[in-house]
């Protein structure tokens, strides 16, 4: 049973269910609503476009059925650990985490279904949160289904911590907080936007250091919107080094070097790296913490700014 995220007061059921159980796809959901699987409330409903009302409770029963039908394959996978509760993954730049248009296979969630056909039992192969497909780094992915309860627990209550390493086009000054409101662009779907209707983002970064009209940063997540860190440092008028989506105005400081520059617009990504990832354990209810290493490419760049600054 979870409550709903007061922005849904008033939304659609459908809608509210999606992002209240996002772990697993709307179509299952879509299912399971009219299957008379849902209770808002302790009362069961079956109509999609039923109207929430905030606070609300919604309880989802799972039925006993594969919940994943996507493809087991094998690809590079790194594993950091392996517990029978959750599994620790450093994902590489490039890779897609869920199978979705036009990225049938190679995903993460492929190369998981492989390594451990059991999660095909889970919902989404046990994935309960995401890295854009150009963002390197930490993830974990639940083995069980208490494994699956508690780390989806954790992020609905925020309580999972999650530290990134980003290098910003601009001198940041001093470190700080970004509270500004995340939803989907109003004139590109391909694009988040600050906007008043948008769900609640809350960001901190700390300079690590700077380089010129170039920085450092360590960034850590209350909330866990799309595209947050990007959005929110763009927001601020300082978009990470090589973000296609929201640099393309911004893509060098003033007095940039020219080979600095054809190292910037070389570097073929937005320069973000998920650090460190602590969580409780499922298992021991101790906390435990992982850390992946900046990959070679940031730490190439980070070379190039200090040699340039």
């Amino acid at each position: 049973m979870r409550e709903i995220d007061e922005a849904f007061t008033g939304k659609r059921l459908d809608l509210a269910l999606a992002e209240t159980f996002s772990e697993f796809s709307r179509s299952k959901l879509k299912k399971w609503l009219e299957s008379n699987l849902v209770s808002v409330n302790e009362k069961i409903v079956n109509k999609p476009s039923f109207k929430v009302t905030f606070p609300a409770k919604l309880e989802l029963i799972i039925p006993d059925e594969s919940l994943t039908e996507d493809l087991a394959e094998r690809l590079d996978l790194k594993i950091i650990k392996s517990s029978k509760e959750y599994i620790i993954i450093s994902k590489e730049a490039g890779m897609v985490v869920h199978p979705g248009a036009g990225n049938k296979s190679g995903t993460l969630l492929n190369a998981l279904l492989y390594e451990y056909p059991e999660l095909k039992k889970l919902p989404r192969a046990g994935i309960v949160h995401r890295l854009d497909k150009d963002t390197s780094g930490i993830m974990v992915v639940a083995r069980n289904e208490s494994g699956m309860r508690s780390l989806s627990e954790q992020i609905s209550n925020r309580t999972i911590k999650r530290n990134y390493q980003a290098f910003t086009v601009g001198k940041i000054e001093r470190s700080g907080k970004i509270e500004a409101p995340i939803g989907r662009h109003p004139k590109n779907r391909q694009k988040q936007a600050i906007i008043d209707s948008g769900r609640e983002a809350i960001s901190h970064f700390k300079v690590i250091e700077s380089f010129g009209s170039y920085t450092h940063l360590e960034v850590s997540l209350e909330t866990g919107r799309t595209h947050q860190i990007r959005v929110h440092m763009n927001y601020l008028g300082f978009p990470l080094i090589g973000d296609p989506l929201y640099g393309r105005r911004r893509r060098f400081a003033k007095n940039t070097h020219q080979k600095l520059r054809e190292v910037i617009e070389s570097f073929p990504r937005q320069a973000l790296h998920a650090a460190e990832l602590s969580f409780i354990d499922p298992a021991t209810s101790k906390e435990v913490r992982f850390q992946s290493e900046l990959p070679s490419d940031l730490v190439e760049l980070r070379e190039n700014l200090l040699n340039q600054a």
